[in-house]
């Protein structure tokens, strides 16, 4: 099973403990699959604390962001075509022992699904609600801006985070959060890699909604993983500015209001899955 897995996690500056916690948690759960590290950091200072065989370890010297960084490690594994499956990891996540088992065994039961993400937990048991429809302009912007309107940004949740589904099946979503994706790699062949334009935020929702073209893209609740998920952009303004510029740099490519293949797409979900 193993030797048909790769994964990655892209480092910036992380807390060595919790990057330790994400690479043992992938080490772990296969026997001889393969895990790239891509450090964006100013030094490389991680390389000695990662000295394994079922490790490389890529330091790029500068901070090429998250999509990039990972595209270095998905290069690599589709040039050499050894995996079938590739596991986008972030690197302040932690998971059990099965849980790459069950996903490998669900996906080599499914060839129709291209993607898939398993039921995200803070440590303390709380729900990540990280299934999500597509984004509008107006989403984002209330999401940022406007969370102090309580009654309003809490029906606008409802909704775009899929809360109706009750997050307790297995369920279509058009996009699955990038801090864990179980990719197929022959679904990246067809699609491409992440969009190397989009530095930091919003490439998730550009891959999922590409690989959702062609494939399923599914939520699976019967693997759960731990995140602590910072949600970084909300207290940095550099990392608030990122998050701006790609989320225009998403609208620019896939349309602002008259998106008519968001709406199509989330319309259908909703029907399928609200009821």
């Amino acid at each position: 099973m193993s030797s048909r897995i790769t994964g990655s996690i892209v480092i910036y500056k992380n807390d060595l403990a919790l990057l330790r916690n994400a690479v043992d948690s992938f080490l772990r759960s296969t026997e001889d699959a393969h895990l790239y590290l891509i450090d964006n950091s100013p030094t490389d200072r991680y390389k000695s604390f990662f000295q394994h065989p079922r490790i490389t370890y890529l330091f790029n010297d500068k901070n090429v962001g998250f999509g990039a960084g990972h595209n270095l490690a998905l290069k690599s594994v589709l040039a050499s075509d050894t995996s079938a499956y590739h596991v986008v990891m972030n690197p302040d996540i932690y998971f059990e022992k099965d849980v790459i088992v069950r996903l490998f065994r669900y996906m080599e039961e499914q060839p129709s699904v291209g993607l898939i993400m398993p039921k995200v937990l803070y440590p303390d048991g709380r729900l990540q609600p990280l299934c999500k429809l597509l984004p509008t302009p107006m989403t984002l912007f209330t999401r940022r801006f406007l969370p102090f309107y309580s009654s309003w940004s809490n029906r606008l949740n409802h909704w775009y985070e899929m809360h109706f589904s009750g997050y307790d099946k297995i369920m279509e979503v058009p996009f699955l959060s990038g801090c864990f994706m179980f990719l197929r790699t022959a679904s990246l062949r067809e699609v491409g890699l992440f969009d190397e334009r989009i530095f930091l935020y919003t490439e998730d929702t550009d891959l999922t909604r590409r690989i959702h073209r062609k494939y399923r893209t599914l939520f699976y609740p019967e693997a759960v993983i731990y995140h602590y998920h910072q949600r970084g952009s909300y207290r940095n303004l550099v990392k608030c500015g990122h998050h701006i510029v790609s989320a225009i740099k998403y609208f620019n490519k896939w349309g602002w209001f008259n998106d008519r293949e968001r709406a199509s797409i989330n319309e259908r979900i909703l029907v399928r899955f609200s009821q």
